[in-house]
C-alpha cells in the first residue's frame, strides 16, 4: 500500500524510557545562574528568612520558581516541571514549601524585597563585566525605559480595580534597561499598582526611577551616562523637575502631551526649520521630520529643557487626532541633552518603542496575570518575574551571538529550551546528550 502524500509517520508511544530529560536546553539557564553567581547572591540575601534545620534553601526555592517562569510557567505549581528532572535541577521543594516561602517573604514586606533587589544589583554589575563591557549598550551608556502595563485579573484580588481601558486588574509601572540594537533588555524595576492607578502619576514615576537607578552600578552616576526615557505619561512638571535636579549625571527624553500652545507653535514652524528624521543606519526616514520649539510654552519648566516636535506621515489606515496637522501625525518630547542634532535626538526617543518589546516578553514570562491573591504576595511574584527575565536577557549576552541575541522568550523556548536530551553517566561524569539533528 502506497504511503499517502503529506501523511505523518505512525509512531508507537511508550512511557518506559530511562535517562530521558525533558526541557534539556534549560541547562543553559542553570549554567547562567551558576556562572553569574545569582544562586549564591540570592541565597545570601534571603538568609534572614531561612529557618533552622530546613531542607530547602530559600534562595534555591525562589530561583527554581524563576526558572519555571523562564521556561513558560505562570503559577507557583509550575515548578513541578523542574521537580521531575532532579538530575538537571537538583532537589526541588514541594508545592506547600514553595507557598510557605512566598507567604514568609510577603510578610517580610519591603525588607525582603530590598534584599532581593540588592542581590540582583550585585549580580547585574558582575554580568556586565563578564560580558566584557561596562554597559549592555555598545555606546557605553545606559538607557532606562519606563512604561506601564495592564495585567488583567479574572477573579477578585487585593488592589484590583477597573482600568482606564475599561478592563479589570492591576497597572504596574516597569523599567527596563535597553540593550540597544544588538540585544534585548533586562528589567530593573516593577512597581505594583491598582488597576485604576494613573498613567501620569509623577510620584510613581519617581519611585520607579529610583528603584531602577539603584540597580545600576554607581559609576553611571556621573557624566550623564544614564538616560531615562518615557512616553507622554512621564511628561509632568513634577517628574521632569525631579529629573532636572539630577541633570549633572542624568539625561532624560520624556514624551510630552500636545497642548494647544504647542499645537499652535507647530503650525508656525517654517518649512526650512524642519530637519529630516533618520533611521538607525543613518538613512533618511521617509515622511518624517523634527524641529525644536522655543517660547512661552516652556515657561514653568526647567531652564535647560528642550522641546522637540516631530511630524510624520501616518501609516495607512491610521486615524488622525485633533492635535495632528496638515495630514501629519504630530508628537513632541522634552530632553536636557545638548550638543546633538535634532535628528539624533528624535531617533533616540523614537527607539523607546523597544520598551513595547520588553513588555511583550514580560507578558510571555509570568506577567500575563498575577496568580496570587494578596498584594504583598504578588509583589514577590513580580520579583520572580524579573529574575526570570534577567536570566533570559543575561543568557544570550553570555552564551549566544548574532541574531540569536535578539530572540524573545517564546523563540528561546521553542529553539533552545524545549529539546529532549539523554542523560548518561560515564567516567563518573554526567553528560547530557542532545539530538545531533536539532536545528
Amino acid at each position: 500500500m502506497k504511503k499517502r502524500i503529506g501523511s505523518y509517520p505512525r509512531v508507537r508511544v511508550e512511557g518506559s524510557g530511562r535517562g530521558v530529560v525533558s526541557q534539556a536546553g534549560a541547562v543553559l539557564l542553570v549554567e547562567t545562574v551558576r556562572k553569574t553567581g545569582l544562586d549564591t547572591a540570592i541565597s545570601a540575601a534571603l538568609t534572614p528568612w531561612r529557618k533552622p534545620r530546613v531542607v530547602h534553601d530559600p534562595g534555591k526555592i525562589l530561583l527554581d520558581v524563576a526558572l519555571a517562569v523562564a521556561l513558560g510557567g505562570d503559577c507557583l505549581a509550575d515548578v513541578g516541571i523542574l521537580r521531575a528532572e532532579p538530575a538537571v535541577f537538583g532537589p526541588v521543594a514541594s508545592d506547600p514549601t514553595v507557598s510557605r516561602l512566598i507567604d514568609t517573604l510577603a510578610a517580610g514586606g519591603q525588607h525582603a524585597l530590598n534584599a532581593i533587589h540588592g542581590a540582583r544589583s550585585q549580580v547585574r554589575q558582575h554580568v556586565w563585566k563578564l560580558a566584557g563591557q561596562t554597559a549592555p549598550d555598545a555606546t557605553g551608556s545606559v538607557t532606562v525605559d519606563l512604561d506601564g502595563v495592564l495585567v488583567l485579573a479574572h477573579s477578585e484580588k487585593e488592589d484590583t480595580a477597573a482600568t482606564w481601558k475599561k478592563t479589570f486588574g492591576h497597572h504596574p509601572l516597569m523599567a527596563f534597561v535597553d540593550h540597544g540594537a544588538g540585544g534585548s533588555g533586562e528589567p530593573v524595576a516593577a512597581l505594583l499598582r491598582p488597576g485604576n492607578a494613573g498613567s501620569n502619576t509623577a510620584a510613581d514615576h519617581i519611585t520607579t526611577t529610583q528603584l531602577a537607578l539603584a540597580q545600576l552600578p554607581k559609576s553611571y552616576r556621573r557624566g550623564r551616562q544614564t538616560l531615562i526615557r518615557t512616553d507622554s505619561a512621564g511628561g509632568t512638571h513634577e517628574f521632569v523637575a525631579w529629573l532636572a535636579k539630577r541633570g549633572r549625571w542624568l539625561s532624560y527624553s520624556v514624551g510630552m502631551t500636545m497642548t494647544d500652545a504647542i499645537h499652535q507653535a507647530v503650525l508656525k514652524v517654517p518649512p526650512e526649520a524642519w530637519t529630516p528624521a533618520v533611521e538607525p543606519d543613518g538613512e533618511i526616514r521617509d515622511g518624517a521630520w523634527g524641529a525644536e520649539l522655543a517660547g512661552g510654552m516652556l515657561d514653568g519648566w526647567p531652564k535647560d529643557m528642550r522641546l522637540i516636535v516631530r511630524k510624520e506621515r501616518p501609516h495607512p489606515g491610521a486615524q488622525l487626532r485633533i492635535t495632528d496637522a496638515d495630514g501629519m501625525r504630530i508628537t513632541c518630547f522634552a530632553t536636557n541633552t545638548t550638543g546633538r542634532p535634532i535628528a539624533g535626538l528624535e531617533l533616540r526617543h523614537r527607539l523607546r518603542a523597544r520598551a513595547e518589546d520588553r513588555i511583550r516578553a514580560a507578558r510571555a514570562t509570568g506577567l500575563r496575570n498575577l496568580p496570587l491573591h494578596d498584594t504583598a504576595q504578588n509583589r514577590v511574584w513580580l520579583e520572580i518575574v524579573q529574575i526570570a527575565l534577567d536570566l533570559l536577557a543575561w543568557m544570550p549576552v553570555l552564551a549566544l551571538s548574532g541574531k540569536a541575541r535578539l530572540w524573545e522568550p517564546r523563540r528561546l523556548r521553542l529553539r533552545l529550551f524545549r529539546p529532549v536530551g539523554q542523560l548518561v553517566t560515564t567516567g563518573r561524569r554526567q553528560i547530557l546528550r542532545l539530538a545531533r539533528h536539532w536545528p
